[in-house]
């Protein structure tokens, strides 16, 4: 596991995955809630195992934080039953809870230095950093755009969000020029999601904010897809066809990965945590300034 991709790794454990799951706590789960608190323990054991050389112990650490996973995962059924609901917001929570698995796994088989499925240790190295951010932080956002605003392209996002990620696994999963087919669709169709998630960002979510850093952190959060996407969309294309130019494995993830992780996902998140405490305190602030 190269450097880099390492700290994205850890951004995803100790920061993202903390962040998003304090505002679907403070919202309407109090189990989340619960994991919200404990999770930066887990962040931290997970983040160890990548600092220690492959073998027992760094796989023992590697296969807690895949356990925390594994637990947060099931907190979606749990979920599901309370809500009894499928809507759009609903599907992009739930494959938010769910897909920090994958991620997990793919820790322990790199850790472990086992070839999971076939797929080379990088990739896998990839894959625990991809799933924190096409995985969770953005079904996450998509699922707080889409419970916001209530329109018909945000339920549209919600659910194409967590379709994209779906189908770019099943690329990962089939192999070979099938699979790079199946990438390319599943990249179209999260480019399409998220460049909605975007707009509707910037359109809709950042002026309810009078805050001029929660409206900088949204705006830079919807920006940075712009690019990011197009990076994506060209990295499974150039893998289809050879006259499409795509970026190496090393500038991917320190242009697109970076981006993602820190214009999108942290700002993005920071900025949504900052829109909640607004709308709490305003209400006494309304109070307040009445006569």
């Amino acid at each position: 596991m190269t450097p880099l991709v390492g700290a994205l790794c850890a951004v995803g454990m100790v920061v993202v995955v903390p962040l998003g799951l304090r505002l679907l706590g403070e919202r309407d789960d109090p189990l989340v809630a619960a994991w919200a608190r404990i999770w930066p323990v887990a962040g931290v054991i997970g983040v160890l195992s990548m600092l220690l050389p492959r073998g027992g112990i760094a796989v023992g650490l590697a296969a807690l934080y895949a356990g925390a996973t594994v637990a947060l995962a099931a907190t979606a059924p749990v979920r599901l039953a309370r809500t009894r609901s499928l809507a759009p917001a609903e599907v992009a929570v739930l494959t938010a809870l769910v897909t920090p698995v994958v991620a997990g796994l793919s820790l322990v088989a790199e850790r472990a230095g086992h070839e999971l499925m076939g797929f080379e240790l990088p990739v896998l190295a990839l894959t625990v950093a991809h799933l924190h951010f096409a995985g969770f932080a953005a079904a996450l956002v998509a699922g707080l755009v889409a419970h916001t605003t209530r329109s018909a392209p945000a339920a549209a996002a919600a659910f194409t969000v967590p379709a994209g990620t779906v189908l770019v696994l099943l690329g990962y999963l089939v192999g070979g020029d099938p699979g790079q087919q199946v990438e390319l669709a599943g990249a179209v169709v999260l480019t399409a999601g998220m460049w909605t998630v975007g707009w509707l960002t910037w359109r809709d979510v950042r002026p309810r904010s009078a805050d001029r850093v929660t409206r900088a952190l949204l705006g830079t959060s919807a920006v940075v897809l712009v690019v990011t996407m197009l990076l994506a969309l060209s990295w499974a294309a150039g893998h289809v066809w050879d006259v499409v130019p795509h970026l190496s494995v090393t500038w991917m993830a320190a242009t697109h990965g970076v981006a993602n992780a820190l214009g999108f996902a942290v700002c993005g998140l920071l900025a949504w945590g900052r829109l909640r405490r607004e709308a709490v305190a305003q209400p006494a602030d309304v109070a307040a300034a009445r006569p």
